[in-house]
C-alpha cells in the first residue's frame, strides 16, 4: 500500500481517534453480543437477526481499519497559513461570476469534509480548483449543470 496523507484538522484528528476507539471498545462488544443472542437461537440459516448482525459486524470492522489508516497518515493541517494563496487549511470566501451572494469554504482533507457545515476536501471539484489561486483570481469548477467561474473575494 503507498504512503498516502490525510490531510485533518487537530479537531478532526481528535473526532476520527474518538470514533476509532467507541468502535474498538463499545460498538464491538455490542456487535458480538448481538451475535452471540441471534447464534442462541438455534437455526441459523434463515436467522434474520444473526445476518443482520454478521452484516453490521463486517461494516464495524471494515470501518475501523479505515479508521487505523486514516489516523496513522494523518496530516494535520495548519490553519490559515498562507493568506496569499489557497491552501489546504485556508477560509475561501468565494462569489460566483455574475451572482451576489458570496460563499465560504475551509478546504480540508477528505476524510472530515462536510460541505453542509462548508468544509470541502481539497480533493473536491471546488477545492481542487481553489487551491494555490489568489484573491481576485477566478477558477473554474466542473459541476454537473457545465462549469461555474467563482471568483476568489477572500481568503483568512
Amino acid at each position: 500500500m503507498t504512503q498516502q496523507e490525510i490531510y485533518v484538522t487537530e479537531d478532526g484528528l481528535k473526532r476520527l481517534e474518538e470514533e476509532l476507539e467507541q468502535l474498538r471498545t463499545a460498538k464491538r462488544q455490542e456487535v458480538a453480543l448481538r451475535l452471540h443472542e441471534a447464534m442462541q437461537d438455534g437455526e441459523l440459516i434463515d436467522n434474520a437477526e444473526y445476518e443482520a448482525a454478521k452484516n453490521e459486524q463486517a461494516f464495524v470492522e471494515g470501518r475501523i481499519l479505515e479508521l487505523e489508516f486514516m489516523v496513522s497518515q494523518a496530516k494535520i493541517i495548519e490553519h490559515g497559513n498562507s493568506k496569499d494563496k489557497v491552501a489546504i487549511g485556508s477560509t475561501v470566501e468565494v462569489k460566483e461570476k455574475g451572482g451576489r451572494k458570496s460563499e465560504t469554504f475551509m478546504i480540508v482533507g477528505i476524510a472530515e469534509a462536510n460541505p453542509k457545515e462548508g468544509l470541502i476536501s481539497n480533493e473536491s471539484p471546488m477545492g481542487s480548483a481553489l487551491l494555490d489561486h489568489k484573491v481576485g483570481e477566478f477558477v473554474e469548477v466542473q459541476a454537473p449543470a457545465g462549469a461555474i467561474q467563482y471568483r476568489i473575494v477572500k481568503i483568512k
